[in-house]
């Protein structure tokens, strides 16, 4: 892999003095290479760090600095990081792998996409460690067309014409190449429409599933599960319907709560069971609004369809972050899941700005409140943000940018590296305090090690303490800058 940087010295005196409070004098700018392994400190370090500025001077960057915990000497805000206090078990960080995302890997050489997908997936210490992925049960906007797996033009009742082979082209060649690195993967599978024979409107775009073909429906969630696993790709969790309460993508479908839990209760849920399904049906797929907190009321209130869910899943494009909360608040048996949040193209945002809300609200928000993964939306694109189906998603971008075997790393390949290299699935949050513009989220992993992530959300730097059980370390963040801090 490339270094992070054509000026090691330079930039690593800067980031240095950055973290210790000292004036920055230069700013380099890091040019877009993939994280370097670990850098071994000038003294003895109890704390690694690893840095993102919104200004790209850094960017996921391990400085030469020395931390080490010992008593307080100073008046600075302190973040106490409580681990006998524990919350949500962690289930991982991530993408959507489109089929968009799997078609520009696709092109790419052989070697240069071995070389991508160990830089996001492979565990060991050099890369990202990506651990849960989306992929969408056949075509959604991201794709270069629109498809389903029963594509027959009349009704096919009995799925005699179920295919997975509009994936097997290069979807499935790619997430196969995937597992390979990173076996343990989770994958969430989410349809963006039934069949259009299944449809009120007979078309991929809007339109209600009708009630005839609910039990066709459930078994085609059975079908695809059960030939994805002959595939050697498990399943971990499926939602029914992504974005039920939105149909104008192409494609879509519109699905009530009320239709959800019926189509749970009497249809989806005994056809798992009746299967020996382990994967896990998650509700909704939508925003945490008025409208999309009544339908995860509905659907996880009704004792039919409740005993069959695992939790429910949720966007941000309306309502609030701490709405999530709530929603653990009602139904604390549940889990709560945050599937999705795209990046607009550039020229309309800007890397610091997506930068920190991102971090403040994604990668900090969702597991604050209760969330067991956080998952941006599209993995990989090309200079155009494509592919996507006509009148799909034409300023989506991805967390790399692939033209040819040149990748470019973007916001969103940061805001989950922060996270994800760190915080490995089994993670469980833990508590912490929040000071004035210090956002932050802590955990404790399973091989015994902190992690912090903190954001500093006002404009200028901002020196503090990390307290761990009565024992102090002094930092200090430039505004809009985050640190991941692990010990």
């Amino acid at each position: 892999m490339a270094t992070p940087t054509r000026f090691p010295y330079l930039a690593t005196l800067f980031i240095a003095l950055l973290l210790s409070g000292c004036k920055k004098d230069a700013e380099p700018t890091a040019p877009n290479n993939p994280p370097t392994g670990p850098v071994t400190p000038t003294t003895p370090s109890q704390v690694a760090v690893w840095l993102t500025t919104p200004d790209k001077t850094a960017l996921f960057f391990r400085p030469k600095v020395s931390l080490v915990f010992a008593a307080n000497t100073n008046t600075d805000p302190t973040i106490a990081v409580d681990t006998t206090q524990t919350y949500q078990t962690m289930d991982g960080f991530g993408y959507t792998l489109t089929g968009g995302s799997a078609y520009v890997m696709s092109q790419m050489s052989a070697s240069s996409r071995s070389a991508l997908i160990r830089e996001l997936f492979a565990t060991d210490s050099t890369y990202i460690g990506v651990s849960y992925l989306r992929v969408s049960i056949g075509a959604s906007d991201l794709s270069s067309q629109v498809y389903t797996y029963d594509d027959s033009g009349t009704p096919d009742p009995t799925l005699a014409n179920f295919s997975l082979a509009p994936d097997r082209a290069y979807f499935i060649p790619v997430l196969k190449e995937i597992l390979a690195v990173n076996p343990n993967i989770k994958i969430l599978g989410s349809p963006w429409t039934a069949p259009s024979w299944m449809k009120s409107n007979n078309s991929p775009i809007g339109g209600s599933l009708l009630p005839q073909y609910y039990d066709a429906y459930a078994r085609y969630f059975v079908k695809y599960v059960q030939q994805m696993a002959a595939e050697g790709i498990r399943i971990d969790a499926v939602t029914l319907q992504n974005e039920p309460l939105y149909g104008g993508n192409n494609p879509s479908m519109l699905m009530s709560g009320a239709e959800q839990a019926a189509f749970i209760k009497n249809d989806v849920g005994p056809a798992f069971r009746a299967a020996s399904l382990t994967t896990k049906i998650i509700a909704y797929d939508h925003n945490p609004d008025a409208a999309g907190l009544n339908f995860v009321t509905t659907v996880l209130s009704d004792p039919g369809a409740s005993p069959y869910v695992d939790g429910s899943a949720f966007h941000l494009y309306g309502g609030s972050i701490n709405a999530l909360g709530g929603v653990h608040d009602q139904f604390p048996t549940k889990s709560v899941y945050f599937t999705e949040q795209w990046v607009q193209a550039p020229g309309t945002t800007s890397f610091a700005g997506d930068l920190s809300y991102h971090i403040n609200t994604l990668e900090i928000g969702a597991p604050r409140n209760w969330s067991r993964n956080v998952l941006e939306w599209n993995l990989a694109s090309d200079p155009s943000f494509g592919p996507h189906t006509p009148n799909g998603c034409t300023q989506c971008l991805g967390a790399v940018t692939i033209a040819g075997d040149n990748v470019t790393r973007n916001v969103a390949y940061y805001t989950i590296a922060h996270s994800s290299k760190f915080v490995r699935p089994g993670s469980v949050r833990v508590a912490t305090n929040q000071p004035a513009n210090l956002s932050n989220v802590a955990y404790k992993t399973p091989s015994g090690k902190r992690v912090l992530v903190v954001l500093n959300t006002g404009a200028t730097l901002q020196s503090f303490n990390i307290q761990y059980k009565g024992k102090f370390v002094n930092t200090s963040l430039y505004g809009g800058s985050v640190a991941t801090y692990v010990w």
